[in-house]
């Protein structure tokens, strides 16, 4: 068990840390009303206790009064091998660290993923990921640290749609899923576990998610909302369903690494 590392979030630190010399462009109102949009007091609260890790998955799950529905549990491979676990990500948070629960669970907390970056700012999440800035220094290394992290004995969890679900032909479902994970998971010998979260996010998260894309606003808009999202979660049921492992050699030449992701996204759906 990790020793505990009690936090208050400081939202301006935060804020100040991403945008800079331009932090004091912000205007004092707006960060308080962001504080009070974001449920600062009520995270906080949480944080507090200070859990780390698989700790800290478990118990926000708690906090929140989220209860879980897990089908196919069985088919979490028990043979001491790495695996790539994958999955939708139809709601930004939750989803994440409710998987973070339990896949570190059943792997003795051994178990990383790709998250982004503004997350790293709860100390408790910190141990389980991988920062994900697309901007600076950060992004020089990421490959690095993902060839290191890949090489490790940790399971990895990937999200590989890269942002949470929009709603697309009027169903919310994943875009298009990268490639990379096959890539990395044959260089290592791993094999493949598809996963599929059931849920949703509010309807307002999807209409100004579509607002951004036609508008081809850059910023990630519809991110800013996941913290309010995430309050939504309270008392809530949630079905996963684990499928079958995917030998990676299945994987062949037949078809490219891009279409591969493409089939094991169908995969992940029709479980």
């Amino acid at each position: 068990m990790a020793e505990r590392q009690p936090q208050i979030l400081d939202l301006e630190q935060v804020i100040r840390s991403k945008a800079g010399d331009k932090a004091r462009y912000i205007p004092k109102f707006v960060i308080r009303w962001f504080k009070n949009f974001m449920h600062l007091d009520f995270i906080n609260e949480y944080l507090k206790e200070g859990y780390m890790g698989v700790e800290f998955c478990e118990n926000t799950l708690k906090y929140l009064g989220v209860e879980l529905e897990i089908a196919g549990k069985e088919n979490l491979p028990k043979d001491g091998r790495r695996y790539t676990f994958v999955s939708n990500h139809p709601l930004g948070a939750i989803d994440g660290v409710t998987l973070g629960a339990v896949i570190g669970r059943e792997y003795d907390g051994k178990i990383k993923y790709l998250m982004n970056d503004l997350l790293m700012n709860l100390k408790g999440m910190a141990p389980l990921g991988i920062p994900i800035n697309k901007l600076g220094g950060q992004a020089r290394n990421l490959p690095k640290m993902i060839n290191e992290v890949y090489e490790s004995d940790n399971q990895m969890l990937i999200f590989p749609a890269g942002l949470c679900s929009r709603k697309i032909d009027g169903k919310i479902q994943d875009i298009e899923w990268a490639k990379f994970f096959i890539k990395k998971s044959r260089e290592t010998g791993r094999d493949i576990v598809p996963i599929h979260f059931e849920g949703e996010n509010s309807k307002r998260f999807y209409r100004i998610a579509s607002w951004q894309k036609k508008l081809g606003l850059k910023f990630n808009f519809a991110m800013m909302l996941l913290p309010d999202e995430m309050y939504r979660s309270k008392g809530r049921h949630y079905k996963v369903t684990i499928g079958k492992p995917i030998p990676i050699e299945s994987l062949d030449r037949s078809k490219s690494d891009f279409e591969w992701a493409q089939e094991i996204r169908k995969c992940v759906y029709d479980l």
